[in-house]
């Protein structure tokens, strides 16, 4: 796939989330972590506890499909705040409160050092330490 044929990246968090959408309805709170590898979207997955322990509302069954596409529209949204990396975390905090959905964003950059030392040209030889071994 070439460049120009790439798909943009909001697009593949919205399928991303699609695909969990079954997952999703029924859960009342979770992470949903997606892994970047060059601006594209490699694993994804949630994180969660089966079962809510404490703090459940009364009669609250969970996501519903509404709130699944409300979920996703908010993920997209916030894709507005990732900056110029392309490869690392996006985690998608969500809880189910009084019926509305919150999320809050969390990205993490990653950099291989390898490829930033790789552009640098190798240090010339210390001229003091040469002069000492004479």
């Amino acid at each position: 796939m070439t460049l120009e044929q790439r798909i943009p990246l909001a697009r593949q968090v919205d399928v991303a989330l699609e695909k969990l959408g079954n997952e999703l309805k029924g859960m009342s709170a979770g992470t949903i972590v997606l892994q970047i590898r060059d601006d594209a979207v490699g694993r994804f997955g949630i994180r969660h506890l089966p079962v809510d322990c404490v703090g459940k509302e009364q009669g609250a069954n969970g996501l519903s499909a509404e709130q699944v596409l409300e979920l996703r529209r908010l993920a997209v949204q916030a894709l507005r705040h990732k900056t110029s990396w392309t490869h690392g975390e996006i985690s998608y905090d969500f809880v189910l409160k009084q019926g509305r959905v919150f999320v809050s964003v969390q990205f993490e950059s990653n950099y291989n050092m390898a490829n930033v030392l790789f552009r640098y040209s190798p240090k010339k030889r210390d001229h003091r330490r040469d002069v000492s071994n004479e």
